[in-house]
C-alpha cells in the first residue's frame, strides 16, 4: 500500500522535555545520543522528537481512550477534545502536551 505514514516528529522550544514527556506517557525508548540531541523513536513507525519550531504531526492508536487522555493530563497535558466517535470511522480524541501541541488518539482497532 503507498502513501502510508512513515515518520512522525514532535518538536518544541525544550526537546529534552518532550522526550520525557512522551517516555512516560506511552513507554516509549527515546535514543537522543547523537549531536543534535534528536530523540529517535520507533513506536510501529519511525519518528523523531527533538528541538525545533513548535508542530506535531501524529496520531497515536491505543486501547484505551480515557486512560490514556486521563495519563496524559496527570503529566502536565490538556484535553482538547474529549473523545468523540465518527460512527462507522474512528474514536478519536485530541490533547495538547507540555509544550501545547496537539496530538491525536485514536481507538485501536485490533
Amino acid at each position: 500500500m503507498s502513501n502510508l505514514v512513515a515518520h512522525f516528529e514532535i518538536t518544541g522550544k525544550d526537546g529534552a522535555k518532550l522526550q520525557e514527556y512522551y517516555a512516560n506517557l506511552f513507554n516509549w525508548e527515546i535514543n537522543a545520543n547523537n549531536p543534535m540531541n534528536y530523540g529517535l523513536v520507533n513506536a510501529g513507525v519511525g519518528g523523531g522528537i527533538g528541538e525545533g519550531d513548535q508542530r506535531v504531526t501524529v496520531y497515536v492508536a491505543v486501547d484505551d481512550l480515557q486512560a490514556t487522555l486521563d495519563k496524559a493530563v496527570s503529566l502536565g497535558g490538556k484535553v482538547v477534545q474529549p473523545i468523540t466517535e465518527i460512527p462507522g470511522m474512528v474514536t478519536l480524541a485530541l490533547f495538547s502536551d507540555v509544550e501545547g501541541n496537539v496530538i491525536g488518539l485514536i481507538k485501536n482497532q485490533q
